[in-house]
């Protein structure tokens, strides 16, 4: 049996295409559809369901699926083994909104590149519907969120941690010196804001609107150093997570301010499909992750 034909049918299943398995491998798409039918003709069993141009796994496909996961796995291993030592190589693509940029990449990734130097990385933007939404098709190896708690047996969790949110003003905002405030309180305020829809800022707005109340925000950009920078500088209020405002916090240019009656439960996660078969490139971003974030 070809190890190369379980890789392809993997991909096939993965994407549920024969053609995005081809264009994932550099394949022609015949050379796909011989591989999984040599597969077939080998096991003795039909893998896909092929109806209309759509392709779906079989019972039987689903089986072999865990089955060739395992045997990939335990040949990585093996070539790991073999190549103790040698340098990891490869591509890692990652899902996640604009402003987790600089959270994921901003302080780590020179230690990462200086630790894994063949592995090369690509972020991909979008809100969190699509980001899963690419995970599902394969199009991204990882979604990196700061949400809600997401739970999905149909993805497993790298990593995570539970972010502390607060409202943040400048030192000089007369809503500073007060011990305790009402959200409300803060609604005439100009708004320094995330992408809307993106995570925290979108579990924001929900409570708000929960509450009936809505913030029109005077800007709305991605960069979250220059929100921490702007609202220093007076330019307006903001809800950041708080390791994104501590520097500013500890220098006194910025404070959260005690809004009693606004909870939000947000969570950093680093996800990946269950299905998914997870390479030694992979596997390093998820230990970067692990020692430099949580």
């Amino acid at each position: 049996m070809e190890l190369k034909n379980l890789a392809t049918f993997i991909q096939a299943a993965e994407l549920g295409s024969f053609t995005g398995a081809a264009r994932v491998l550099g394949y022609s798409q015949s050379t796909v559809s011989f591989q999984i039918r040599q597969l077939e003709e080998e096991l003795r069993t039909q893998l896909f369901e092929r109806i209309n141009h759509t392709v779906a796994l079989t019972e039987s496909g689903h089986h072999i699926l865990s089955i060739a996961h395992e045997i990939l796995r335990l040949r990585q291993e093996m070539e790991a083994g073999n190549g103790a030592g040698l340098p990891i190589t490869g591509h890692v693509r990652i899902a996640m909104a604009d402003s987790l940029c600089g959270r994921l990449l901003g302080s780590t990734f020179v230690t990462f590149r200086s630790n894994y130097p063949g592995i090369t990385l690509k972020v991909v933007t979008g809100d969190t519907t699509g980001m899963f939404g690419l995970l599902d098709h394969n199009e991204v190896d990882f979604v990196f969120t700061l949400d809600n708690h997401i739970y999905d047996r149909a993805y497993i969790t790298a990593g995570e941690k539970k972010i502390d949110m607060h409202f943040v003003a400048p030192i000089s905002c007369n809503l500073s010196s007060r011990r305790r405030l009402s959200v409300r309180e803060l609604m005439g305020a100009p708004f320094l804001l995330t992408e809307k829809g993106m995570s925290y800022r979108r579990l924001m707005e929900e409570r708000l609107a929960a509450l009936s109340l809505e913030v029109v925000p005077v800007l709305e950009l991605g960069n979250v150093e220059l929100l921490c920078r702007l609202v220093a500088q007076g330019a307006g209020i903001s809800f950041l997570p708080d390791y994104a405002t501590e520097p500013y916090v500890e220098e006194g240019k910025i404070c959260r301010l005690p809004v009693a009656d606004f909870e939000i439960e947000v969570w950093e996660q680093l996800l990946y499909h269950r299905d998914k078969w997870v390479t030694p490139q992979m596997k390093a971003v998820m230990e970067s992750c692990l020692r430099n974030l949580w």
